[in-house]
C-alpha cells in the first residue's frame, strides 16, 4: 500500500517524538543520578518553605511530564480524541513546569533590586500578562483542530492535522520578557560590582545572566519552528525547553544552597541569603 507525502512526513514526525521523549527521560534520569547526594541533602537538611515547595514542584514535575508524553507516543491509540487530549495534558505540565522554574528568577530579581515592590508588581503582571496571552493564543488556535493518528501501521501516537501561524506570538513575548529581566539583572550588576564581591553574591548573578539567556535562546529556537515545521516537531521542542529550564532552575537553586552552607560563618561574604524563603532575603549592595 503506497502513502501520500504527508503520511509519510507525518509518520516521521511521530517517530522523531518518541525518539526525542526516549532521549529527555534518558537525561532526566542521568541528571538526577549525577545529582543525588546533593538532591538529597538539599531535601533533608533543608528547612521546609514556599521555596522549597516550589522546588519540590520543578523538580518532579518534569518526571510525570516525560511519562505523559512517552506513554502518548508509544501506546497505540485508536481514539484521536483521547490521543489528543495526552497530548495537551503533557504540554500543560510542561507549561506549569516552566512557570515555576520563572518564579526563582523572578524573586531573585525583586531581591537584588533591594525588594521593590513597584518593580515586583511591574514584572509580574508584565508576566502574568504574557502567560495569559500565550494560553488565549494557543487555545484559540487548537480547539478547533482535530488531532489524527498515522495510517502506516505501527506508527504510534497522533497530530493535528493543521497548524496555526500563531502559535510563534507566545515564544516572542517570553523571549522579550526574558531579555527585559536579563537586562534588569546586567543593570544591577553594573551597579553594585564593585561594591559587592562576595561568592554568594557573584553565583547569584551569574545564575540569573544564565537562566534568561536560556530563555531567549530556547524562545528564538521555538519560534523557528513554530514557524517552519510540522506540529508535532513544535510540540516536542516545546517539550524541550520546558525541561531545559526546570533543571536549569532546580540545579542552580541546589547550587546556591550548597554554596550558601559552604560559605556560613565566613566574614567575608557580604550577602546574607536565608534559602529558607529567599523572597524575604536581605542583599546589601
Amino acid at each position: 500500500m503506497e502513502y501520500s507525502t504527508d503520511d509519510v512526513a507525518a509518520a516521521r514526525s511521530l517517530q522523531f517524538a518518541k525518539y526525542i521523549y526516549t532521549s529527555m527521560a534518558t537525561f532526566w534520569i542521568y541528571d538526577y543520578a549525577c545529582s543525588l547526594h546533593e538532591e538529597w541533602s538539599f531535601l533533608l537538611r533543608s528547612h521546609w518553605s514556599k521555596i522549597k515547595c516550589l522546588y519540590i514542584v520543578t523538580k518532579y514535575l518534569p518526571f510525570i511530564f516525560i511519562i505523559t508524553g512517552l506513554y502518548t507516543s508509544f501506546t497505540p491509540n485508536e481514539n484521536p480524541v483521547k490521543c489528543g487530549m495526552l497530548v495537551n495534558i503533557t504540554s500543560v505540565l510542561g507549561m506549569i513546569a516552566a512557570t515555576c522554574a520563572d518564579c526563582f528568577f523572578i524573586i531573585r530579581t525583586y531581591v537584588f533590586w533591594n525588594k521593590n515592590k513597584i518593580l515586583l508588581a511591574a514584572i509580574v503582571g508584565t508576566y502574568l500578562l504574557c502567560l495569559v496571552g500565550s494560553v488565549s493564543i494557543i487555545i484559540d488556535a487548537t480547539a478547533s483542530v482535530a488531532y489524527v493518528t498515522s495510517p502506516i501501521p505501527s506508527i504510534t501516537g497522533c497530530y493535528q492535522s493543521s497548524t496555526s501561524d500563531r502559535m510563534f506570538i507566545p515564544f516572542v513575548l517570553f523571549s522579550a520578557f526574558g531579555m527585559g529581566l536579563m537586562i534588569l539583572t546586567l543593570i544591577r550588576a553594573i551597579q553594585s560590582w564593585w561594591r559587592n564581591t562576595s561568592r554568594l553574591y557573584i553565583v547569584l548573578m551569574n545564575h540569573n545572566i544564565l537562566y534568561y539567556a536560556c530563555v531567549f535562546l530556547f524562545s528564538i529556537m521555538n519560534i523557528f519552528t513554530s514557524l517552519l515545521l510540522q506540529e508535532t516537531y513544535q510540540t516536542v521542542l516545546d517539550g524541550i525547553q520546558f525541561l531545559a529550564l526546570a533543571t536549569v532552575a532546580t540545579r542552580m537553586h541546589n547550587h546556591l544552597w550548597q554554596t550558601n552552607q559552604r560559605s556560613r560563618g565566613s566574614t567575608s561574604d557580604f550577602v546574607q541569603i536565608q534559602l529558607s524563603d529567599i523572597s524575604s532575603a536581605n542583599v546589601t549592595v
